[in-house]
């Protein structure tokens, strides 16, 4: 592949390279999204989103100023976006999940001068909204609400033509905030290239994205890799997103899937068990899809073959992160391997780094650094962070990894995951990899705890499929299963029977609440 940014001119507004090109090249009266009983062509996306620019320029904001989402999946989402990009308004898409504390932390760190918020979520945002007087306009959509205007109203007498903002490749276009696992949140700002570079780096290098696909992203759009699987990697081509905007329960996967078959299907890890989980499925389902992709963290190898076998589909494995935007190692059709990340995705570099700042040979775990184009330009408001992940042309990225002497990428945990025992490795996903081969493990996750001595030894949380064998039989059995599989040291010496484990809203396990004193050793 030419690098994709050499056919970039200077100045390049990437609303008009996702949606008003598809108009232009003849695919204005082809589907663009799918939304309950909608189907919205790629020529009323057009309009939409010059109707979105207009509005938010007639309500006062400029070029520059910063603009919260806080939308469920929809064409609203759709429109407000790109026309805040085509206004040269730099939108920040937040997820609908978060507390009232977290929502008025972002409002304020961000210097928003515009919200556009569901009417069921005004009421979390409401309280925070007197302590801002640099907001300038909050529209609510759904039901009118005295507490701002209405979106819906707004939009149908918003002007159907906005000039387009000639913005530059390198400005930034939209911000992403990500907490990782602990830690306030920290806003990741994308620039217009951003996106293209993914589009043509992994979607179609990787997927083979093209116009006929249909995608369904279970993961939202104000997630980094949401907005690439359900928004612009379709827009990019000219193909069909499928949104949903309710909560990705198996039910409505399965619903989904039947009703509109997508072709191109992304989850998470925890989806994808839930999916496997879920009673009296109709295992013909997945029958119109061609890709399954995982990211997030890492797809253990037997979930990855519970799955296959029961579905079909070979789920394609990678990495991405909200600094990266999207995936930048991954498996692919014609080469997976279970358990693995993957390759490289063409245009991205790595290195492994030893805790003593070396290159790691071949085969030894280390930190993972990416270099590629895609990169953010840095943490709003963090410069000292800013420093640390985006040292030079390099992405630090907290993870642990070795990649083996074919070129595949290992995943072994968060830096912050990894534990030392014996005075070696280990890696939390080999233990629960094992773990999860029995068949009576629905789910796990192993961290570090101190031992009586103050010596850090691994320790396992189970969750359990039903089953009437007593406790102690299953933690005995358990036990000699994993002893038989991984040397002695890396045996958890406690093994917990769980009801659940603590997850962020992206399906990722809350190690750090399973290290906390109040899950101790003798828990």
């Amino acid at each position: 592949m030419g690098d994709p940014l050499l056919s970039i001119p200077e100045t390049f507004n990437v609303a008009e390279y996702f949606v008003d090109r598809n108009v232009n090249e003849g695919r204005g009266e082809h589907t663009a999204i799918l939304f309950q009983e909608q189907k919205i062509s790629y020529r009323e996306v057009a309009d939409q989103v010059q109707r979105a620019a207009n509005l938010l320029l007639a309500g006062g904001l400029v070029r520059g100023d910063r603009l919260i989402l806080i939308l469920y999946d929809s064409p609203e989402f759709v429109a407000t976006f790109w026309g805040a990009i085509r206004a040269g308004v730099i939108p920040i898409p937040t997820n609908t999940l978060l507390t009232a504390e977290e929502y008025a932390f972002m409002l304020h760190d961000s210097g928003a001068r515009g919200l556009v918020v569901e009417s069921s979520l005004f009421q979390k945002i409401e309280p925070a909204l007197n302590q801002l007087p640099e907001m300038k306009t909050v529209w609510i959509s759904g039901q009118p609400h005295t507490g701002g205007k209405n979106f819906e109203d707004d939009m149908a007498l918003a002007p159907t033509l906005a000039v387009m903002a000639a913005t530059h490749r390198d400005d930034p276009a939209f911000w992403l905030y990500t907490s990782g696992s602990t830690g306030k949140p920290k806003a990741a700002i994308h620039r217009h290239r951003d996106m293209v570079y993914c589009l043509e780096s992994y979607a179609k290098q990787v997927l083979g994205i093209g116009p006929p696909d249909i995608t369904f992203s279970t993961s939202k759009l104000f997630f980094a890799y949401g907005l690439g699987n359900a928004l612009y990697f379709p827009f990019g081509v000219g193909a069909t997103t499928v949104l949903l905007p309710e909560r990705p329960s198996p039910e409505k996967i399965f619903e989904t899937l039947l009703r509109f078959r997508p072709t191109l299907f992304f989850a998470v890890p925890a989806v994808y068990a839930a999916m496997l989980q879920a009673p009296g499925v109709d295992t013909s389902v997945m029958r119109s899809v061609r890709r399954a992709v995982s990211a997030g963290e890492a797809l253990p190898a037997p979930l990855w073959a519970r799955f296959k076998d029961k579905f079909g589909p070979s789920i394609l494995d990678g990495i991405g992160s909200t600094e990266m935007l999207h995936m930048f190692i991954s498996n692919r059709p014609d080469d997976t391997v279970p358990g693995c990340s993957g390759k490289l995705v063409p245009g991205n570099d790595a290195r492994i780094v030893n805790e003593f700042g070396h290159t790691a040979p071949t085969g030894e775990i280390g930190e993972l650094h990416i270099r590629g184009k895609s990169a953010a330009a840095g943490y709003w408001n963090r410069p000292e962070l800013t420093q640390t992940t985006f040292p030079g042309e390099w992405t630090l990225t907290g993870d642990k990894y070795y990649c083996d002497d074919r070129g595949y990428y290992w995943y072994c945990g968060r830096t912050d995951d990894m534990m030392k025992v014996s005075s070696q490795w280990v890696s939390p996903l080999e233990v629960e990899t094992e773990l999860l081969s029995h068949p009576l493990v629905y789910e796990c996750a192993v961290v570090g705890a101190m031992d009586a001595d103050g010596l850090t030894k691994p320790k396992a949380f189970v969750v359990l499929k039903p089953t009437e064998t007593p406790p102690r039989e299953i933690e005995a059995e358990l036990r000699t299963f994993l002893k038989a599989r991984l040397p002695g040291y890396k045996v958890p010496q406690w093994i917990v029977l769980a009801k659940s484990l603590p997850r962020t809203v992206t399906g990722k396990i809350q190690r750090f609440k399973l290290r906390s004193p109040t899950q101790g050793a003798g828990k």
